[in-house]
């Protein structure tokens, strides 16, 4: 049998609602921590977040005066100093465009590591979130001590958040902060810091698209195996055949997955980054500056508006599933 809250230390003691709150979610964290397989998905994440930082150091320093580059261009000929002057005048002159741009891509790239990994790891958590609860008919119990419908609900979100700020937000955020603090200028810290609010953003909308499906999928059924099977269905195989250019419009909005992928595009706006890349910088390889403008007009969003709509449609089906599942006080 899964292992439950443990409530009886609520009994008699004077705590208040956070703390009966905070008590279910530390409890349900503890649990999932010691899991071998979240271990591994915490390492994966983390080291995503230190290789963040590491293209960030190195970015900053290759592009800055007298950084490892440069040095190492001294010996290598005058050549080699006058491509790598060139960098760093370029960076100098269009600081937002390259230091921005940079970001924008790291940040983009991260965004499927974290993204991935989160999903991963509700595919773990989905049972133990209101599944086992009803199956045991746990629920009933945590009801019957001073616990409302309220508490429990913000009980299990809290959870949900807790693993995504642990996969995504904590790595993303950590790795801003150590390629920061070697940055050689404020340049580094003024022009990254609209890329890392967009980054933020969109992880906003995936926290509140995950939360509402993963609690929507866990209140379905009472047994984890029908759970587990929907959420993949969700997750894996509507996503997979919703991926290809020439599937229809209205699967593609049926994919919660394809749905965030667009969000993604639209709000990260690489193809902006890109675009003004060809536009504004002074390169003299224009086969290098088409492939950019190329590679901008792939990375658009084509239906920024209408995935978010899709989404707030999940959400909205979502908690109108696990609401009428959950027992009124």
């Amino acid at each position: 049998m899964a292992p439950s809250l443990d409530l009886s230390r609520w009994d008699g003691a004077p705590r208040g609602v956070g703390y009966r709150r905070w008590t279910m979610i530390a409890t349900g964290l503890r649990q999932l921590v010691a899991m071998r397989l979240f271990k591994v998905l915490l390492s994966l994440a983390w080291s995503g977040g230190v290789a963040l930082a590491a293209l960030g150091f190195v970015f900053s320093q290759s592009v800055a005066s007298g950084g490892w580059l440069e040095t190492l261009a001294v010996s290598a000929g005058p050549r080699y100093q006058a491509v790598v002057s060139a960098l760093g005048a370029i960076v100098l002159l269009y600081p937002d465009v390259c230091i921005g741009g940079w970001y924008t891509l790291i940040f983009w790239l991260h965004s499927y590591l974290g993204l991935g990994l989160s999903l991963v790891a509700l595919t773990v958590m989905v049972p133990r979130l209101i599944t086992r609860d009803r199956a045991t008919n746990a629920f009933t119990a945590y009801l019957s001590r001073p616990l409302t419908t309220g508490d429990y609900l913000l009980g299990k979100l809290g959870i949900i958040v807790g693993v995504l700020v642990l996969m995504w937000t904590g790595p993303l955020l950590c790795g801003w902060l150590l390629s920061m603090l070697f940055a050689p200028n404020l340049d580094f810290i003024v022009h990254s810091v609209e890329p890392l609010l967009r980054a933020l953003a969109f992880h906003g909308v995936g926290l509140v698209t995950l939360a509402a499906i993963a609690l929507g999928v866990s209140a379905v059924s009472r047994t984890s195996r029908t759970t587990v099977v929907l959420w993949i269905g969700l997750w894996l195989i509507l996503g997979a055949v919703a991926q290809p250019p020439r599937a229809p419009h209205w699967l593609k909005r049926a994919s919660f997955t394809r749905n965030l992928s667009e969000v993604r595009q639209g709000i990260l706006k690489l193809d902006t980054a890109l675009i003004i890349a060809s536009e504004s910088l002074p390169l003299t390889n224009q086969n290098f500056a088409r492939d950019l403008l190329r590679a901008g007009g792939r990375a658009k969003a084509d239906d920024f508006d209408g995935a978010l709509v899709s989404l707030g449609v999940f959400v909205a089906l979502a908690s109108f599933v696990f609401l009428r599942r959950l027992r009124p006080e």
